[in-house]
């Protein structure tokens, strides 16, 4: 496979230098201080961020070069703006993706539905803030910011055919400007209303509209799981430039909480991911001392699985150090986070090979790997490197951009891949073992006549019970690698979609636990030991043992001593 000719040298030489720049280009991105820089983007909806609050948290966000292509007087009925959504979990918000023909800026909040709408006016160089009265005092007060820290506001209630009698809340309060100046602003008379609207300046610099919005979390009510949303909602049927209307944007975003640039769910990761490396170093701690007592029965393959708990434990202890100064400063320390995705890199691919050497029974009972096993190793490896790439660069590119999605979308396309061609070597084991215990249940009669001749049967396995231990391994192990993969891809992810916001952490805790459990009864099932089924020699391995005992005895090759037959290791 290897010698098909120069060309196959420069593939890998081009994988491994986009691996290279994609490490070295990994930068403070996964911060909890975003910038994103939007140009000429065609979407109608961008995923900006989501963060999960605990009181007294707070989020700024300052938008700057915003700008329509064409401008927006030659786009009748394009509507832009943002919308900030509350939820309790990492579920899908029902709101935003129900009717998703229908622009969410020109719909008016549901009563029940914790969400502020802010739909920029190009033409009164306004920015309207909407949302439910009913709802507020699950939300935040939003308050702008103008270039000379003032506020200008003008507040008033939309027209709608309730009036119930109901208290205002303090989203409804008037924020006048600072210096005196502006004395437009008004307070709505009426103490109830259905929706609420306020209006805030926005600054235009020739066709270029910035303003700046902050929130503070006042009360236990307003906890939970926000998402920032921007919308491009293109005009009535008729006008076909608005299909094609493109939009440039700056936006820095800040959030934090009381004690912590993490968000809610992110808090108690750093100590985690340190208290599980420390496990998996024991792990591997009491794996070599397995190895050492056991010396006879080591085989390359248990030195190939002593380094997966060590090099895993290794990258935990990189991931939690990034972690910690993300929550302390906001973002992450480069040299840091690119030693971790190393790490990270090293951890996976050593994980699958380790996997699929031991379902081709590679050192155990065969010493070189079939041109089918080659096969998904070639496969398996370039599959894995590729999975690790997009995992880096989803974690230093912005949730925002174009590239995330894609990337996120490859990510999981690919690791679904590798954990089915793992399974491919351990089902061609079982199928292999099938066949040789049925071949040799229906010779064990004969064979047995024959060796009476030599020496007396004590309690030696035949080969078909040994096949058949083997066998009972293999599905065993079969078993715990589909689970596995079950419970880290699907369980623990639907686990972190319906957990609470401030738990979401127990998703990793689940995954790293799924993960160690894995590695010990994979070490338990494969240890080495003589009794272990794996490890035992077939019949016709001991037959030739046995004659070779025999023979020693007779004239000719007296004085000669027999020597062991022991595996290479």
């Amino acid at each position: 496979m290897a010698a098909r000719g120069d060309g196959a040298a420069p593939g890998w030489a081009a994988l491994g230098l986009r691996l290279g720049l994609a490490l070295l280009c990994a930068g403070p991105a996964a911060a909890r201080v975003h910038h994103l820089t939007l140009r000429d983007d065609v979407r109608q909806k961008v995923h900006l961020n989501t963060f999960g609050f605990f009181k007294d948290g707070f989020m700024k966000v300052n938008v700057s070069n915003l700008s329509l292509k064409p401008p927006m007087s030659a786009a009748k009925g394009t509507e832009v703006g943002f919308s900030l959504d509350r939820t309790r979990n990492d579920g899908f918000s029902t709101y935003l993706d129900e009717e998703l023909d229908y622009c969410i800026l020109r719909k008016k909040p549901e009563q029940d539905v914790s969400i502020v709408i802010l739909l920029l006016d190009f033409t009164n160089e306004v920015v309207k803030v909407r949302f439910s009265a009913e709802a507020s005092s699950l939300l935040p007060k939003i308050s702008f910011v103008s270039e000379e820290n003032a506020t200008a506001t003008i507040t008033k209630p939309t027209k709608t055919s309730e009036q119930n009698a109901d208290s205002g809340t303090s989203l409804e309060e008037t924020e006048q400007n600072t210096d005196g100046k502006d004395k437009k602003s008004q307070r709505s008379t009426t103490t109830s209303q259905s929706i609420i609207e306020q209006q805030h300046r926005v600054r235009n610099d020739g066709g270029t509209f910035s303003f700046q919005f902050f929130f503070n979390i006042s009360s236990d009510n307003q906890e939970g799981l926000y998402s920032l949303y921007f919308h491009k909602c293109v005009g009535e049927k008729g006008q076909p430039n608005n299909d094609k209307q493109l939009f440039s944007l700056d936006i820095e975003i800040t959030e934090k909480n009381p004690e912590s640039y993490l968000s809610a769910g992110e808090i108690p990761l750093p100590k985690l991911y340190i208290s599980m490396a420390l496990f998996f170093f024991l792990s591997g701690t009491v794996w070599i001392h397995i190895l050492r007592k056991r010396r006879n029965d080591v085989f390359k393959i248990h030195w190939l699985m002593a380094a997966l708990p060590f090099t895993k434990s290794l990258s935990l202890v990189f991931h939690a150090i990034d972690y910690h100064y993300i929550s302390s400063q906001g973002f992450p320390i480069e040299g840091w986070a690119v030693v971790y995705y190393i790490t990270h890199l090293l951890k996976g691919a050593l994980l699958f090979i380790t996997i699929a050497l031991i379902g081709t029974g590679w050192a155990f009972i065969k010493h070189i790997l079939s041109d089918k096993d080659k096969k998904i190793f070639m496969i398996v490896i370039p599959l894995q490197v590729l999975a690790n790439v997009a995992y880096i660069i989803i974690e230093s590119t912005e949730e925002g951009t174009t590239e995330y999605g894609l990337w996120k979308e490859i990510l999981f396309l690919v690791d679904l891949l590798c954990c089915g061609a793992i399974l491919f070597p351990v089902v061609w084991s079982i199928r292999h073992l099938q066949e040789a215990s049925a071949t040799d249940g229906k010779d064990s009669g004969v064979q047995k006549q024959s060796r009476k001749e030599f020496w007396k049967w004590g309690s030696v396995l035949t080969n078909a019970a040994i096949n058949l231990a083997k066998l009972k391994l293999f599905r065993h192990y079969y078993v715990m690698i589909v689970c596995y993969i079950y419970f880290t891809r699907i369980i623990a992810i639907l686990i972190k979609i319906a957990v609470p916001f401030q738990w979401k952490w127990l998703y990793q805790l689940l995954d790293e636990m799924a993960t160690l459990v894995f590695f010990v009864l994979t070490g338990y099932k494969f240890r080495p030991a003589s009794d272990n089924p794996y490890l035992q020699l077939s019949q016709d391995d001991e037959d030739d043992l046995q004659m070779e005992a025999v023979v020693t005895t007779s004239g000719v090759m007296e004085g000669m001593k027999k020597v062991k037959k022991v595996a290479s290791i």
